[in-house]
């Protein structure tokens, strides 16, 4: 392999690996500040230490993300110079708002929430935590709209003495029409992602018999929480889809492997042919389908990829402007249908929690304890799909993925860091779930008999780490 696959297959590596936790801390940082808010509300006790009982899972959670998100971003300046060279001036202004506004309003505010129970007014207390879920999602918009620059560049020019891109309107890059369909998107399947997560938790506590009322009511808010996020998701992906299409329309094509143009086009649920793409031998097919995502009509027009690729070469030189075409297709195809398994699951609960009940089957509770990674696997298959099918591109249109690269960085260096980073992440992911597990398996401390008219901090109700 050479140092330019090394290097795609490290920044894949790294990314997929950091996107697992990214989502979780967005979603499950609203479902700690709801339920201490719940608390607030009602001083019941089951809120306090539902709270306490997620929040140390979120920490967990945040400190991990953090560490692996790290490393990704030096990675723009080791193995990606000439990316970072090239386009740094327009890439880096999100980032820094991101580092520099978001990251210190959510760590900041975090610091404060977890040594402050005994130290600040309730209600001061309170807004600590939502202060800092609200900087994970600044810092999800920040990052979002470096990436959505790099799908659809916006508000530059290029520099041709220099050659460098540099930044005409950072109004362009905050307002760019990828980032606002993206963003939303990616937002409602953090709390899918997290409402999956609390269930999963809580499934495992009733399977057991402990705590049957606190964890009912986190099970119960869980499923409401991903069956509407859920549909969130399905409305803005369909809005997304349409909005790619249009901006790049040999990502569509790819992600039916659709060959020849077509109106209008159908979708198919599961194809055997050959690994391009080019032979198809038996096919399971949706009429009008793929016309409606790409187009908002069952009667629409879709571009194939032979079309595309002569458009391109037209626009930008000879080349291949394809994308691995089994990659997009088989990652499209896994992200729709672990999204659905993940909304299907907290139907089920819904329906075996009505009137209060618990549910008797035991299959409930093992379907909602595994259906834990079908959201984290449809938002990884999610970002393969996109940043995949945007290939040979790593900013459409204005730079290829081979011409990113660091040109003094050899192949030896790439791979043994890709070896070592591998094998941290492996040891990173077996701390992570020993110290999940091992809260998980704890439950939910007791708290003591607090005064519910008191506005006061708590003495006794300091975190213990």
């Amino acid at each position: 392999m050479s140092a330019l696959e090394l290097a795609r297959w490290q920044f894949g590596v790294t990314t997929v690996y950091h996107f697992i936790f990214v989502p979780l801390t967005i979603g499950l940082g609203f479902f700690v500040a709801g339920m201490q808010t719940a608390w607030y509300r009602t001083r019941k006790p089951e809120y306090l230490r539902m709270t306490r009982f997620y929040g140390r899972l979120f920490l967990i959670n945040f400190a991990i993300g953090v560490v692996t998100g790290i490393v990704q971003e030096f990675q723009f300046g080791m193995n990606w110079s000439a990316y970072s060279r090239f386009v740094g001036d327009i890439f880096g202004a999100p980032l820094a708002m991101e580092g520099l506004l978001a990251f210190f309003l959510e760590s900041t505010f975090l610091g404060l929430w977890i040594f402050g129970w005994d130290k600040l007014p309730k209600k001061v207390h309170l807004a600590t935590i939502w202060a800092a879920a609200t900087g994970t999602l600044i810092s999800a918009f920040f990052i979002l709209a470096a990436n959505s620059w790099m799908q659809h560049p916006v508000g530059f020019h290029i520099d041709a003495a220099k050659h460098r891109a540099e930044l005409t309107s950072i109004g362009a890059v905050l307002s760019n029409s990828t980032l606002w369909v993206t963003f939303p998107h990616t937002i409602a399947g953090a709390f899918v992602t997290a409402g999956a997560f609390v269930l999963a938790v809580a499934a495992w506590q009733l399977r057991k018999q402990r705590d049957l009322d606190l964890f009912r009511k986190a099970a119960k808010g869980a499923m409401l929480v991903t069956l509407v996020a859920s549909l969130a998701v399905a409305v803005t992906g369909d809005i997304q889809g349409k909005v790619m299409t249009k901006q790049q329309p040999m990502k569509m094509a790819a992600a039916e492997a659709l060959y020849h143009s077509s109106k209008p086009a159908s979708f198919s649920l599961f194809t055997i042919g050959s690994l391009d793409g080019d032979h198809e031998k038996w096919s399971l097919r949706v009429p009008g389908v793929l016309s409606f995502l790409a187009t908002g009509s069952f009667n629409g027009k879709v571009e194939g990829i032979d079309d595309v690729q002569a458009q391109e070469v037209a626009k930008y030189g000879p080349g291949t402007y394809k994308p691995v075409i089994p990659i997009a297709y088989w990652s499209f195809r896994l992200m729709i249908g672990f999204g659905l398994l993940a909304a299907l699951a907290s139907v089920w609960g819904l329906f075996a929690l009505r009137r209060r009940r618990l549910p008797t089957s035991r299959w409930f509770y093992r379907a909602a304890i595994w259906a834990v990674a079908t959201p984290f696997l449809a938002n990884s298959m999610g970002w393969i799909f996109t940043e995949m099918g945007r290939q040979p591109w790593v900013v459409y249109g204005v730079m290829q993925t081979s011409d990113a690269v660091s040109p003094g960085v050899g192949r030896a260096s790439v791979a043994t860091s890709l070896v070592v980073f591998t094998l941290l992440y492996g040891v990173l992911a077996v701390i992570n779930i020993r110290l999940m597990l091992r809260y998980i398996r704890g439950g939910a401390e007791n708290v003591p008999e607090l005064d519910p008219t008191s506005e006061q901090p708590e003495p006794s109700l300091a975190f213990s780490y």
